[in-house]
């Protein structure tokens, strides 16, 4: 049966997830909604989120998801959020020295939108370094043996930004927000002592709040106050660094396209606000296993997280070296590991908790490519709420495969999956 539209809403989080549903929610007339947030700012520094720049590309090995998309593209270039949208271009690549699994994964992306209609005319074969330097006359690397594709229909987002206009969207909607590590921080799903509901919340001041319906969108670490999320929910992380340009160098390197080497890693065209040019470097990932519990969760503190593993930091230099190379030994400035939620089919999970009597819906699985979906994600929320059950197989919650180690092959990432604690020791601080 639908919850009644004024009926108390508590969504826990607010990353991607939990900004997008609320202000879904809210539009469509629920009256009663407060998101809590540990943190004291929006967007959360925890949350994948918190970032300078997202990839908005429709390439999947899955032409499900390519379609699903399309649709959040066309959301991007609506007036909340075309400010934070930058179309320019998505230069998809392998290097020379590239292993065959890269050049077999960039081959099922670019088979997703090389014959779709909407990319008519879009997408241009790159065989050689003219090629690339037709693209974005910027690069002056040699490229060796560098091949792949252009999709013109593709860029990024700005993605704090992007979250800080859903927030401020969302608040003009009526949605409350509590934030901070007082009263925004839950720390315990409280259950009717006769059902299995839950009917309340517990903050970290030990204030108890009531709810008809809880939504938990605490991305990487849905597993502290859902257990049973760890079967299929890992917490996971991936690198990241900056180089500060000049006004100048930032002004040159203006509309280059997102420029990805599957094999050594991607970087964006750079923020005019800060100077700031965001670098990827690509791999398998770190996860930071509990011995105890088993289960990965993100580090107790953000500083932890604040480092830069020095096999990342080669492939950076090498990513640099071959299409930057006066940047090539530039400082790295920002370096940081981004905690996100992974699955071990790269699906979200978007369902009713089982066992809980249809009081809590558990929003997570970002696996690197939820952000891109930030204009539609509520409307996959509100369909759940109105329906009563996740219609679409891929998202429901999923049972009895024991829990997840995060460590397992994924079609479309290269390199072995680590301990965070193994690596803690040998990287590259700030």
């Amino acid at each position: 049966m639908p919850i009644s539209k004024s009926a108390p809403i508590a969504i826990i989080g607010a990353g991607v997830f939990g900004l997008s549903t609320a202000l879904q929610l809210a539009s469509d007339g629920y009256t009663n909604i407060t998101v809590f947030e540990k943190d004291d700012q929006i967007p959360p520094r925890s949350s994948a989120g918190y970032d300078l720049n997202k990839i908005v590309r429709a390439e999947y090995e899955d032409p499900w998801y390519t379609e699903l998309t399309i649709k959040a593209i066309e959301a991007w270039k609506t007036p909340l959020y075309a400010p934070h949208y930058h179309q320019t271009g998505f230069l998809h690549l392998v290097s020379g020295s590239a292993p065959q699994k890269a050049v077999d994964t960039l081959e099922r992306f670019l088979a997703t939108v090389r014959d779709h209609p909407k990319y008519k005319g879009q997408i241009q074969d790159v065989k050689t370094r003219d090629d690339i330097r037709n693209i974005a006359w910027q690069y002056d690397g040699q490229f060796p043996g560098w091949k792949g594709y252009f999709n013109r229909q593709a860029g990024y987002a700005h993605a704090s930004n992007a979250l800080l206009a859903v927030y401020k969207a969302a608040a003009a909607n009526g949605v409350k927000f509590i934030l901070g590590k007082n009263r925004g921080w839950i720390t315990e799903l409280i259950h009717d002592p006769n059902t299995k509901q839950v009917t309340a919340l517990r903050t970290h001041s030990g204030t108890t709040i009531p709810t008809t319906l809880t939504i938990v969108a605490t991305g990487a670490a849905a597993a502290t106050l859902i257990p049973s999320a760890a079967q299929q929910i890992v917490a996971k992380s991936w690198s990241l660094a900056h180089i500060h340009l000049t006004d100048d160098e930032t002004s040159a390197l203006r509309n280059i396209p997102v420029t990805y080497a599957r094999d050594l890693g991607f970087f964006f065209e750079p923020d005019p606000v800060t100077n700031w040019l965001k670098i990827c470097p690509m791999g398998g990932g770190y996860v930071n296993t509990d011995p105890v519990s088993g289960r990965s969760l993100p580090p107790k503190t953000l500083a932890e997280s604040d480092v830069l593993p020095v096999e990342d930091e080669g492939r950076i230099r090498q990513l640099l070296r071959e299409a930057l190379p006066g940047l090539e030994g530039r400082e790295l400035v920002g370096k940081k590991l981004c905690w996100f939620a992974d699955t071990n089919d790269s699906e979200f999970v978007i369902d009713y908790v089982p066992g809980m009597e249809g009081s809590v819906v558990m929003l997570s699985g970002d696996s690197g490519h939820l952000f891109k979906m930030l204009p539609i994600a509520g409307e996959w929320v509100k369909r759940l709420v109105e329906e009563g059950e996740q219609e679409v197989a891929r998202w429901r919650w999923k049972e009895g495969k024991g829990q997840d180690d995060g460590k397992g092959e994924v079609s479309w990432r290269l390199g072995a999956t680590r301990e965070f604690a193994d690596i803690n020791k040998k990287t590259s601080k700030l």
